[in-house]
């Protein structure tokens, strides 16, 4: 059976927002964040991998506040962190594992430091880390990945999206095809208040306010999988190595031919290698 977006799909009302999610399996439950790229959501993220993953655990995959389908957000006050304790209080979930991508990840990483009552597991995958110098990369400000993406929010057109999916994965023929780049044109243009919310409200030096004191990081105890492309022109890999040297109990995959989207990219073993950390963790 193949799981549609269409079938899954809930809506929940949290203290402030109207949030959609969703929803497939049983078991212990798995939270999915997304990406801030334009037009990202639950679903477009994580479609190869719900499936694969509810098959073992209660899976949510949720639009945060500001993408897709659910309320648009001031990202000059935006606390993804709280936002996403407030879904897990509305849906009734004590503690989830949590699963996050770029943004997503950064979210679940401050999660971890700030409510680990809340989290039983934490995997990211391509996650930011923290301002500083950098070792393997240019230290002139934003990634290349970051520019694009921030000039794709002021103009998600086809070709501004072709650029984007472009300097997000590795395999560019595979990925990055003229139907994919269309629907996440379309989807983006659907919600011109999320993409115009974003652009207003962004600070300096990151598309929002995402960083962790690396301080802090040494104080996550529960068991944390870290996930990176060697080729992600985003977000560097020495953001994980960063991770991986401060937090405990962790251990970190670093794939080569793999851009800023390891769950989209080499799905199967993805879903193989999170599948196998949070039954055995």
């Amino acid at each position: 059976m193949t799981l549609t977006q269409h079938e899954i799909a809930q809506t929940v009302q949290t203290k402030d927002w109207k949030l959609r999610y969703y929803e497939a399996g049983e078991g212990h439950p798995v939270v999915l964040l997304h990406g801030s790229g334009p037009g990202a959501t639950g679903w477009s993220n994580y479609s190869d991998n719900i499936e694969a993953l509810s098959r073992h655990f209660h899976v949510y995959a949720v639009d945060l506040p500001g993408w897709g389908d659910s309320d648009p957000a001031d990202f000059a006050t935006l606390d993804h962190v709280d936002a996403a304790i407030q879904f897990l209080d509305a849906v009734g979930i004590d503690q989830a594992a949590f699963v996050g991508n770029s943004m997503g990840g950064q979210t679940a990483i401050r999660l971890a430091t700030t409510h680990p009552d809340r989290i039983s597991h934490l995997v990211t995958m391509g996650a930011p880390m923290s301002r500083g110098q950098s070792m393997f990369a240019p230290n002139d400000g934003p990634s290349e990945g970051i520019k694009i993406l921030v000039q794709t929010y002021r103009d998600a057109s086809a070709a501004n999206m072709r650029r984007l999916v472009e300097i997000m994965v590795y395999d560019k023929g595979r990925f990055a095809t003229d139907e994919l780049c269309q629907a996440r044109s379309d989807a983006a243009n659907t919600r011109p208040d999320h993409l115009t919310n974003f652009v207003t409200g962004l600070p300096d030096g990151a598309p929002i306010p995402i960083w962790t004191k690396l301080d802090s990081l040494a104080k996550i105890a529960v068991p944390t999988l870290i996930i990176h492309g060697r080729d992600d022109r985003v977000v560097p890999f020495e953001n994980s190595l960063r991770l991986l040297t401060s937090v405990p109990d962790s251990r970190m995959v670093l794939m080569n031919r793999c851009g800023h989207w390891a769950q989209i990219e080499h799905a199967p073993e993805f879903n193989r290698l999170v599948t196998d950390f949070l039954k055995n963790n």
